[in-house]
């Protein structure tokens, strides 16, 4: 067998850029040595020299040359008259190099070392590509689609690497076509049937927020900080940023001028409404700022339980809401707060207040003023404090101020009944 039949298995000498030469010269020496020890026994007296750059190598055996019946050692030594069959002026005493020829070796041994060097080169690509990509997670990269199927697209990067980007990590709108090149974030490397798999994503949070650094030159400075981002792909995104610099408007700079900034971003994720707000430590501060575009009439806070109570007009709460929940989901991701939205009713009981003086008909008018002299100018002032608190208050007995209730809320329950 030719020569050429093996160095073919490590032509990738010449293309594998991106590996370590060192690393696989000392694999093809390792291959090789193998080989030799199996023939002969022992490689310590053969020399392999690699060239890299052409795909080929040269075994270089060494033997001390020793008078005609004295050989004791065949494999460092050969007798005088072999020596000069090779080539005639050596004597004895000189050391004797000699090319080992490939063709000498057993065929099958050829074929199984050039499968275990070709095993061994692709093994160090997908180390190597390992590598590249486990210190590139949470990077923005950009690739072609060579392949799109229904759970998932295959690309190829720059040098040819194959990428995967799952249906799970694409936007819903997402539409793809061969040959067109897309961004997306490296999410993971994981491992299959001992192959590297490079698993893209454009659903990640590490991906709105590697193009927001891309898009604000102040984040990627480090004078503003994203403090968190939760986002519902394709639909809403919610961005906390904190500027350290108190020159710096943290959410102006991120929107940019009339919007210039998020524009690019919002197309990049398939006209997903991004909602930039600047981030505070005070939680009942943040809750508020989450809730936008909702405007809150106020709110009850449980810190120990986590939890809020938010009341709004009427016209907004389905702005708190947002559609199919979003807007409130994303705020309690955002704030880890349980928030709950009711209606702010305060208007409503207003309009149906009634002064005091309204039933002087029915109440004596010093009881109406004994009233109003701790401070119950109205029906609904009266009936929200206790009989027991009204009379502390007042000069007026217990059962004379449950008659004035009664009166009161009579008016109110036919009001209703109406």
């Amino acid at each position: 067998m030719k020569e050429i039949n093996l160095i073919d298995a490590f032509q990738d000498f010449k293309i594998s850029e991106s590996l370590d030469r060192p690393t696989l010269m000392k694999v093809v020496e390792d291959v090789f040595k193998s080989l030799l020890r199996k023939k002969y026994g022992s490689d310590e007296n053969f020399d392999i020299i690699v060239n890299a750059e052409k795909g080929d190598l040269e075994i270089i055996r060494r033997r001390m040359i020793v008078e005609d019946g004295e050989v004791i050692d065949p494999l460092s030594e050969i007798a005088y008259s072999d020596a000069i069959k090779i080539e005639p002026d050596f004597e004895v005493g000189e050391e004797l190099y000699q090319e080992v020829k490939l063709i000498n070796f057993h065929r099958r041994s050829i074929l199984a070392a050039k499968q275990t060097l070709a095993g061994r080169i692709s093994d160090l690509k997908k180390n190597v590509l390992v590598k590249k990509y486990e210190d590139r997670i949470g990077e923005i990269i950009s690739a072609d689609v060579h392949q799109v199927w229904k759970k998932e697209v295959l690309l190829l990067d720059e040098d040819g690497n194959e990428l995967i980007l799952p249906k799970s990590e694409q936007i819903p709108q997402d539409y793809f076509k061969k040959g067109e090149t897309i961004r997306a974030v490296v999410e993971r490397v994981d491992m299959k049937n001992n192959s590297p798999v490079i698993i893209l994503s454009r659903t990640s949070n590490k991906f709105l927020a590697k193009l927001l650094e891309i898009e604000v030159p102040e984040i990627f400075d480090g004078l503003i900080t994203i403090k968190k981002i939760v986002r519902e792909p394709g639909e809403r995104a919610k961005v906390a940023v904190e500027s350290y610099d108190d020159r710096i408007d943290p959410v102006g700079a991120c929107v940019g001028m009339k919007g210039s900034r998020i524009h690019g971003i919002v197309r990049e994720l398939k006209n997903e409404n991004i909602d930039v707000i600047n981030y505070t430590s005070n939680i009942q501060l943040l809750i508020q700022r989450s809730l936008t575009p909702a405007k809150i009439s106020f709110m009850n806070l449980d810190n120990d339980k986590m939890e809020a109570d938010v009341y709004l007009k009427a016209d907004q709460i389905s702005l708190a809401i947002g559609r199919r929940g979003v807007n409130i989901k994303l705020a309690c991701l955002l704030t880890g707060y349980e928030i709950d939205v009711y209606r702010d009713d305060e208007e409503q009981e207003e309009q149906f207040d009634i002064d005091l003086d309204e039933f002087s008909d029915e109440i004596e008018q010093w009881i109406i003023d004994e009233f109003k002299r701790v401070g119950c100018d109205t029906a609904q002032s009266v009936l929200t404090l206790s009989e027991e608190e009204l009379e502390r208050r007042t000069d007026l007995e217990k059962e004379t101020i449950k008659d004035v209730k009664k009166i009161i809320q009579a008016e109110f329950d036919s009001d209703k009944a109406e």
